[in-house]
């Protein structure tokens, strides 16, 4: 159980402190860099809801197969440990 928590020193806290002034600071240096005056950009559609009827949308073995990215013959091949 010790292994799981222990208290930090004082010095401890200081580099821990000092390595978060570090992200923070170059983090706000990229965000700096960023320029925002580029304006808005969003493309205007005739349809921009989907209509609800209450009932649930029938999506075929097909559809979905065709939507997937990875797959083999009778199955979809998921992502395993990329996020």
């Amino acid at each position: 159980m010790e292994l799981l928590f222990h208290k930090l020193s004082d010095k401890e806290k200081e580099e821990i402190k000092k390595q978060v002034d570090s992200i923070l600071k170059s983090f706000s240096e990229k965000l700096s860099k960023i320029n925002a005056d580029e304006g808005e950009s969003f493309v205007e559609r005739m349809d921009y809801e989907r209509d609800e009827n209450g009932k649930p949308e029938v999506i075929s073995r097909k559809m979905m197969f065709e939507n997937a990215p990875e797959k083999n013959d009778d199955a979809i091949i998921g992502e395993k440990g990329k996020w």
